[in-house]
C-alpha cells in the first residue's frame, strides 16, 4: 500500500516518471528473477553444509529424554511455552 501511494505521488508530481517506472518495473523484477533463484540455491547449499557438519555432533548427543518438538527453537508458539504441570 506505501508502494502504491508513493507512486502516486510520482504521478502527481512527475507523471512521466511515473509512467516510466510502471512500464520498467516488470522488465526489473524479470531480469532480478535468476538471482533471486540463485540466492534460493545458495541457501539450501549452506544449510546442507551445516546439517553435514553438525551431523557427528547430532549422533554423538544421543537422545534427547523429552522432546516435544522445541529442540532447537525459540520458544514462541504456544505449544513450546512452558507451562506449569498440573497433578
Amino acid at each position: 500500500m506505501t508502494k502504491f501511494l508513493l507512486w502516486c505521488i510520482l504521478l502527481v508530481l512527475c507523471w512521466p516518471l511515473a509512467l516510466f517506472a510502471l512500464l520498467l518495473y516488470p522488465l526489473v523484477w524479470v531480469l532480478l528473477l535468476p538471482l533471486r533463484l540463485l540466492g534460493i540455491a545458495v541457501t539450501g547449499v549452506f544449510a546442507l553444509l551445516v546439517a553435514i557438519i553438525l551431523l557427528p555432533a547430532r549422533l554423538l548427543s544421543g537422545p534427547k529424554a523429552q522432546d516435544d518438538g522445541c529442540a532447537g527453537r525459540v520458544a514462541v508458539d504456544a505449544h513450546c511455552r512452558s507451562f506449569p504441570r498440573k497433578g
